[in-house]
């Protein structure tokens, strides 16, 4: 059983709490529940995810980078140490290559960026929504600025998959090697996919 996130299960607890309190129709309920709040959700836990990748593969190169030149200048008088000397440095060596190339190919920390930015898009929209604050403050009631609320959260999800599909899908192409068949904007990548199967939620 995959790990929760104490983050994301307080995020879907408070903001439950919170749209639970307003005056809204069965339906308009139905939306911030499976719409706007299953976003926010997935969305952070993409970013979260993400971002720990991101930072245990720039760490593993830049930590490791640094040891491998230190062993280099290292010289054992006994045999044994120096071949064990030889054999760790290039493993190491190997670790960092393997850390950067990972990194490159899969732009984790692109992707960490993407995520955030659009989850924080749709949190704020979220508050203003319920506090009736913003772009919301002209409407005397929730129900009445629920139809410009649903358009932005749209607006905000559409726009998010073209820049994924445009930038961020695009340079993971860009990166396949020759004749290496693509079964979609994220290819062979199991740990990155929702329990649908899709790697990225699209708006119906």
């Amino acid at each position: 059983m995959a790990r929760k996130d104490p983050y994301v299960e307080f995020l879907k607890e408070d903001f439950n709490d919170l749209f639970g309190q307003l005056e809204l129709t069965p339906i308009q309920r139905k939306f911030l529940a499976s719409r706007w709040l299953d976003q926010v959700l997935w969305m952070e836990k993409k970013a979260n995810h993400c971002r720990d990748r991101h930072y245990r593969l720039r760490l593993s190169a830049i930590i490791l980078g640094v040891l491998v030149p230190i062993l280099i200048g290292i010289n054992p008088a006994n045999d044994e140490l120096r071949k064990a000397k030889e054999y760790l440095t290039i493993g190491l060596s190997a670790i960092v290559a393997i850390s950067a190339a990972v990194e490159e190919f899969f732009h984790y920390g692109e992707r960490w960026y993407h995520y955030r930015r659009t989850v924080e898009s749709l949190k704020t929209y979220g508050w203003q929504f319920s506090q009736l604050s913003g772009r919301y403050s002209k409407y005397p009631t929730h129900t009445a600025a629920f139809q410009d609320f649903t358009n932005q959260v749209e607006e905000v999800i559409q726009r998010d998959v073209e820049i994924y599909v445009t930038q961020v899908a695009k340079t993971e192409d860009d990166n396949q090697p020759t004749g290496a068949l693509v079964a979609g904007p994220i290819a062979g990548i199991d740990d990155l996919t929702d329990p649908s199967g899709s790697d990225y939620p699209v708006p119906q």
